[in-house]
């Protein structure tokens, strides 16, 4: 464990020292940005070493930034002879199809067929399924299906990556229709359980929670055998559907049957319980999954940690939490969040984000723009300042959410100059910001940004 913080510190530390010097070089004024490779860059850099991990991780600390990360793709290529492979390239197209830029993300991927070492591979398409579905682009996503042809990649693996896409964004009616309707793509057979836990998630994602228990009876009825993940997916339906205790019954079913749980399934069951009947009684059958030889993993810590917080027993999800790391289960991001959301005392949010920064644990951007709701809410804005210098120093680029959360906190405070730079300093990386009377600002022609004069 101690060996695998340490790596991780050397990595960001690594990836800190290049975003600087990179930045020295790409970006010497903050208001430069362009598309386009950089040709005259402003100091030397052949004594940099680049290894697609750290271009890697140099890319994903743009990831809210897509015009300088495609500098920074550009510029390691043409000017320090990097050769980008398949996983820096497949970063890239994510960044690049998060922004919607998906004539970028197609010029990519013709310079990705050029290269032996960058061939496309299910996760390029996996990536671009996504991106595209995520902007309702359905009709885009699967003529790029049909294209796979060309890449010898037509196979299985391709089409349940579409209807995972399908079903993660709510296109559940055009990926039933792919797999059991009349625009059929791929001959999808009852044995194929995997593509039926897709549709189930599928429908679950939508909350049609009649049509959850209609299609689960219908795997029935068609002879669909249905397996650990089948019954994993039902108990979450069961738990959010708000029928926790269905959830214990089918956990019992499923023990009658022999199915052995994994720790997905007991996670389920452990927040089902804890619904149902209590932590405590969550705790026992925590205790009952390592008895019977299922290690917890990060997820079951923290579904324990959640309901300690909602109960209102914060001693006891702190002890959870440095149980952690006596057993050698290393909290993550999600375990520090479920603890900052009940939090009310800044001093003590500041100091468990310490605490968190310093055991190895980056927070995610959620983490940052929840941390600024809070204190804007509660008018502290030396802490959001705290926690915004905290996000620059580790590279991390605030996004439109995070700007909107520190422009609200200072117009709630009358720094209406100070919340106008932060404004104006959004609009300049072209994320979005809200309209507000006090900053002279309003929505115009669909959409667009303007300043009243």
């Amino acid at each position: 464990m101690l060996c695998s913080i340490s790596s991780s510190r050397r990595l960001l530390s690594r990836t800190r020292t290049l975003l600087f010097r990179t930045r020295t070089l790409l970006f010497p004024s903050s208001q430069s940005f362009s598309s386009k490779p950089i040709s005259e860059p402003h100091s030397d850099h052949t004594d940099f070493e680049f290894d697609p991990s750290t271009v890697r991780e140099t890319l994903s600390s743009y990831c809210n930034d897509w015009k300088r990360a495609l500098d920074f793709f550009n510029w390691v290529q043409t000017q320090c002879h990097f050769q980008h492979n398949t996983h820096t390239y497949n970063r890239m197209l994510d960044i690049l199809g998060k922004f919607f830029e998906f004539h970028l993300s197609l010029d990519l991927l013709q310079r990705m067929k050029t290269n032996p070492l960058s061939r496309p591979d299910h996760t390029t398409f996996r990536i671009l399924f996504k991106r595209y579905i995520c902007a309702h682009l359905v009709t885009e996503a699967i003529d790029i299906f049909d294209s796979l042809d060309e890449f010898d990649l037509k196979d299985e693996m391709s089409f349940s990556n579409l209807i995972d896409a399908l079903c993660e964004y709510k296109h559940v009616v055009e990926a039933y229709d792919l797999c059991f309707g009349k625009n059929n793509k791929f001959n999808v057979g009852v044995k194929n359980t995997k593509i039926y836990n897709m549709i189930l998630r599928g429908w679950f994602k939508m909350g049609w929670w009649g049509k959850c228990r209609e299609f689960w009876e219908e795997m029935d009825q068609m002879g669909v055998c249905k397996d650990l993940h089948s019954y994993s997916i039902y108990m979450d339906i069961m738990c959010k559907s708000g029928k926790p205790w269905k959830a214990v019954k089918l956990f019992k079913e499923m023990k009658k049957k022999g199915i052995r749980l994994d720790v997905v399934a007991y996670n389920t069951v452990i927040r089902a319980i804890g619904l149902s009947e209590g932590v405590d009684s969550s705790v026992r059958v925590f205790r009952e999954m390592r008895d019977f030889g299922c290690k917890p993993e990060v997820a079951t810590y923290n579904t324990i940690v959640k309901l300690f917080c909602e109960n209102g027993r914060y001693k006891e999800a702190y002890d959870m939490l440095d149980r952690m790391h006596e057993k050698g289960c290393v909290p993550d991001v999600i375990t520090y969040n479920c603890i900052f959301r009940c939090l009310e005392k800044p001093r003590e949010i500041l100091g468990l984000f310490d605490r968190m920064i310093e055991s190895g644990v980056r927070p995610r951007m959620d983490t940052y723009v929840m941390l600024l709701r809070k204190f804007g809410r509660w008018g502290f804005l030396r802490p959001a300042f705290i926690v915004w210098k905290k996000m620059e120093e580790l590279g991390c680029s605030p996004d439109e959410s995070a700007y909107n959360a520190l422009i609200d906190a200072l117009v709630d405070k009358g720094m209406i100059d100070m919340a106008r730079k932060y404004d104006e300093e959004m609009l300049a990386k072209g994320l979005s910001a809200k309209p507000r009377d006090e900053l002279g600002t309003k929505l115009v022609g669909g959409g667009s940004h303007e300043r009243d004069l």
